[in-house]
């Protein structure tokens, strides 16, 4: 990791310690507080202070919520059968399911998580696929190659402190695209592998952050796309033999783009954008056709005012199908080509849709569905029959899912207007079943990360166990600067405007106190990565109303975050949060950063963390509990050594998620 701030003394007592419990330390204390002492216990690679021990009573109640899983698509095999992601021990792994709920035949045992999958094409002579992995969640993922035939697993980039992601095979499958960052280990370039000598160049080093979208037929071109943020991106097409680089004009310099693939012909492309129509500033990313050689122009979803968030074409060229973003639901549609005209679909369950691969007929489309009371599943559709077949079906720990709680959707007003009217804020309300008449019930607000994300109805464990055992209800809002709702509400909370997505959970809590089925006097909040921030953010302009946040891998001070975080991904933050090297800035970031404001910070805290995070770097942790408990008040600290920007290890997973509720069992439901 680059320049840190002063290690604090739980980093100090952390990189010494060699026992498995090592000596109470006490905690640095200010304004002549009484000093602190800090319970300290390592166990493996997990370094906990405060937390107390795990009821087994708890661990019990909680085992069968844990023990839940999902299964994602990867993609189709030459011979029909699909390669999933899904976990049966502790990581994620790749397995391969040859019929509908049939075996899961798992190919991979890694003690890290896979990442990445990459089928290689039907139409190529290659048969397996790509994997991404990376170790103990620092995200410097290396490529390998998976070979169906002999099992034997290779690794094809350099092995070294560079990332490395987004394979892209071409039809024949003789090159292979990716980004990585070897270069430099700042910019992510484009990469083109020859996979019969198997050496790689890159083809794009432009600088910034660049990813292949799509070869044309002959592999001779590829589309890319260069990332700036959530609002701006910059397509263009390169000559893979020579390297050069051709930019497309973006029609009223600047706009978010999506999706970008050549259309079976070779020549026209199919992509997604925001990009002005007839001068008219627009919203939503619509999905979009054109072809230079005759000028024709087509938006093909015009009249859906929501955001494309992907689409695919079949190898045959005979079908395209694409997944809007429709307040948080996903709607599946597929379109006949050439000539655009929508295809009868079997209704799918309302539900989140992940991956999406045609196979290699172009007959039937795998997709990934989840939804707020089942995990992921793979289901196929079948096109001329217009038929829905489940291929997966994961398993929710024994749980009875009749009992699980889907939440509602509502609005509740903020504090600014729009066109003379209070602006509204969405949020996914999860209400516990059976509460008897005139009972008040806790509540947990759940923030999502990003910030550009946007929290959707998805399966949730913890949000099952808190309804259904515990009687709490959450909240999960999509506060300004979430994207799903338009450009304009996505930038809402830019650089100085930051604390303006803080005031909307402030609106939150007014709304709460005017329901009468929750008790305002016991509330939480807990989020991850921005989310961390916005909870550390909440407790600091609100700890007079919200009991107790729980802060994961979350950012506690943004100039110091902005520096410490991998070079690979600054000037991408800054993009969205302001550039810390200016003095408006450093002003900003002075005033709304937790870590400078401690003392505002008065309900009680848990601090979770993984050491290897290049995101937001554990210093980010590490400031924030020492400045809060040197201000009197106890935290809940929690790290691991051996995961990044969250928890991908079960047994990691599940000890995080055991503390969280006694720390809310104690913190947030005593009256």
């Amino acid at each position: 990791m680059r320049s840190r701030l002063a290690l604090s003394i739980t980093a100090i007592a952390l990189l010494g310690a060699t026992s498995a419990h090592a000596a109470p330390a006490p905690a640095t204390t200010t304004n002549n507080i009484a000093r602190q002492e800090v319970v300290r216990e390592e166990q493996g690679n997990r370094v906990s202070e405060n937390i107390p021990a795990i009821p087994a009573e708890l661990v019990e109640r909680l085992n069968r919520y844990q023990n839940t899983r999902g299964a994602g698509l990867a993609g189709w095999t030459r011979d029909g059968c699909l390669l999933i992601s899904t976990r049966f021990a502790e990581t994620a792994q790749a397995h391969r399911v040859c019929q509908p709920m049939g075996m899961r035949e798992q190919l991979t045992f890694y003690p890290e998580p896979l990442g990445g999958m990459t089928v290689a094409p039907s139409t190529s002579k290659l048969d397996g696929f790509v994997f991404g992995k990376d170790k103990g969640g620092d995200e410097f993922s290396q490529l390998y190659w998976f070979d169906f035939a002999s099992r034997n697993t290779s690794l094809l980039t350099d092995g070294k402190r560079t990332q490395n992601g987004g394979a892209l095979f071409s039809r024949d499958g003789s090159r292979m695209a990716y980004s990585s960052t070897a270069r430099n280990g700042t910019d992510t370039d484009i990469w083109v592998r020859d996979v019969a000598s198997g050496q790689a160049r890159a083809v794009v080093s432009a600088g910034g952050s660049w990813s292949a979208q799509d070869f044309s037929p002959d592999g001779q071109r590829l589309l890319v796309t260069k990332y700036v943020s959530a609002a701006e991106s910059y397509p263009g097409v390169v000559d893979v033999a020579t390297g050069k680089l051709e930019l497309f004009p973006v029609d009223g310099g600047k706009a978010a783009f999506g999706g970008f693939a050549f259309a079976p012909d070779g020549h026209a492309v199919y992509f997604v954008s925001d990009e002005p129509l007839a001068g008219k500033a627009q919203e939503f990313q619509t999905l979009r056709y054109h072809d230079p050689a005759s000028g024709k122009f087509e938006v093909l979803t015009r009249d859906i005012p929501w955001d494309v968030d992907g689409f695919t074409i079949a190898e045959d060229g005979r079908h395209l199908a694409y997944v809007t973003n429709e307040d948080g639901i996903s709607r599946l549609h597929v379109l006949a080509l050439p000539s655009h005209r929508e295809v009868k679909l079997p209704a799918l369950p309302i539900g989140v849709i992940g991956g999406f691969s045609f196979a290699p007929d172009g007959q039937r489309l795998a997709l990934t569905l989840n939804s707020a009371t089942s995990p992921s599943d793979v289901y196929v559709v079948d096109l001329a029959g217009a038929k829905l077949t489940r291929w997966t079906q994961s398993e929710v720990g024994g749980l009875d899912a009749s009992r699980f709680v889907a939440p509602t959707l509502i609005r509740y007003p903020t504090f600014d207007k729009v066109n003379g009217k209070p602006r509204t804020i969405p949020a996914f309300y999860y209400r516990p079943a059976n509460i008897p008449a005139g009972t008040k019930v806790p509540v947990v607000i759940s923030i999502h990360g990003g910030p550009e994300s946007q929290a959707q109805p998805v399966f949730t464990p913890t949000a099952q166990f808190l309804a259904n055992e515990l009687g709490v209800a959450m909240l999960v809002p999509n506060v300004r600067g979430s994207s799903g709702y338009g450009k304009t509400y996505l930038a809402l909370d830019n650089a100085a405007r930051r604390e303006d997505s803080v005031k909307d959970i402030g609106a939150l809590l007014d709304w709460i106190a005017q329901q009468p089925e929750l008790d305002s006097s016991r509330i939480a909040v807990q989020g991850g990565s921005y989310g961390g921030y916005m909870v550390l953010a909440s407790l600091m302009h609100y700890s007079d109303r919200i009991r107790a946040g729980v802060d994961i891998v979350g950012i506690s001070d943004f100039s110091t975050f902005l520096t410490n975080t991998e070079s690979y991904r600054r000037d991408l933050r800054r993009a969205e949060y302001g550039d810390e090297r200016t003095p408006e800035m450093q002003q900003v970031f002075a005033e709304i950063s937790p870590a400078r404001h401690p003392q505002r910070i008065r309900s009680r805290l848990f601090v979770a963390q993984g050491k290897n995070d290049p995101r937001v770097p554990y210093s980010e942790a590490e400031q924030i509990v020492k400045a809060v408990r040197g201000n009197g008040q106890p935290v809940w600290y929690l790290l691991f050594n051996d995961e990044g920007h969250g928890f991908k290890k079960k047994a990691n997973n599940d000890y995080y998620g055991a503390a969280t509720i006694l720390f809310w069992q104690q913190h947030l439901l005593a009256k």
